[in-house]
């Protein structure tokens, strides 16, 4: 296990899922080899694979937080909003003060209109991981959407100070750009 994990953090998710898989067929009701194969088949973005070993593992143990993340993490791709609420509490119930579960989590209820909630919840996993060019690019499109001009902008540019390359926190300045002067070119004629 201890290796294929090890393979999974190097980006060799083929020879990751030939591992768990051979432990799957000595035990087939391995739960931690279940949420590993879901993990390196999502990183591979085979969705469908990833799901089926999810719900297999949530299926042999209910406290699988690795099954309910990943099951509400597709259902946000496919933006099932409420689906991916429910998942996503689940894993954070089974999984407290998880970065990433309340990354999700908080996008997840801001697209229910829970808005307020869901900012809370994006604040949380950036107080708990400051570095996450995720969170912060998330947390700065629900500021955004709420036009919140300047906390918006102060954190897609600290996504670009932690990685310079990050396209998605580039489009989303170019995007706020756009935005303020349109939004400028209302009030100018409304004004005159």
């Amino acid at each position: 296990m201890e290796k294929a994990e090890q393979m999974k953090l190097s980006c060799r998710h083929e020879e990751a899922l030939i591992i768990l898989e051979e432990l799957l067929f000595e035990d087939p009701e391995n739960v931690a080899a279940l949420e590993e194969v879901a993990d390196n088949e999502l990183s591979l973005n085979r969705y469908g694979r990833a799901e089926t070993a999810a719900k297999q593992a949530i299926a042999l143990d209910k406290d699988s937080y690795t099954g309910e993340y990943i099951m509400g993490f597709l259902r946000s791709r496919t933006e099932d909003w409420t689906e991916a609420v429910l998942h996503l509490r689940r894993a954070n119930l089974l999984k407290s003060n998880n970065p990433e579960i309340l990354r999700c989590l908080g996008w997840a209820l801001f697209n229910t209109g829970e808005r307020a909630q869901g900012i809370v919840t994006l604040e949380r996993s950036l107080n708990l991981e400051d570095d996450s060019t995720l969170t912060l690019c998330d947390l700065g499109i629900a500021y955004l959407e709420l036009r919140n001009f300047a906390k918006s902008h102060a954190l897609f540019l600290r996504a670009l100070d932690l990685d310079p390359e990050n396209t998605r926190a580039r489009e989303c300045i170019k995007a706020l750009e756009r935005l303020r002067a349109a939004l400028t070119t209302v009030q100018e004629k409304v004004a005159s």
